[in-house]
């Protein structure tokens, strides 16, 4: 269990910090509000309420040089052993 564990927050770690090598910020919106058939009733989000992220400079690589850390750490765990 434990081992899955590392494995998967590693791989998280480094798809988190690909994604902040792609981007240079993201535009995080409140979710819309839908009505009664699943359709938007707010059809778009004024910039008032939106927010913005941009990721530091060192997130990236940090992210990414963590994750492939934890991974290779996970693969050192010893699998379980059957009783």
């Amino acid at each position: 269990m434990w081992r899955a564990l590392f494995l998967a927050m590693g791989i998280a770690s480094m798809i988190l910090g690909a994604e902040c090598l792609a981007i240079e910020k993201a535009i995080l919106a409140p979710p819309a509000a839908t009505g009664a058939n699943g359709t938007s009733t707010i059809p778009s989000a004024p910039l008032a309420t939106r927010r913005e992220v941009a990721p530091p400079e060192w997130a990236p690589w940090s992210l990414l040089s963590a994750g492939a850390v934890v991974v290779l750490y996970s693969f050192t765990l010893p699998k379980r052993v059957a009783p």
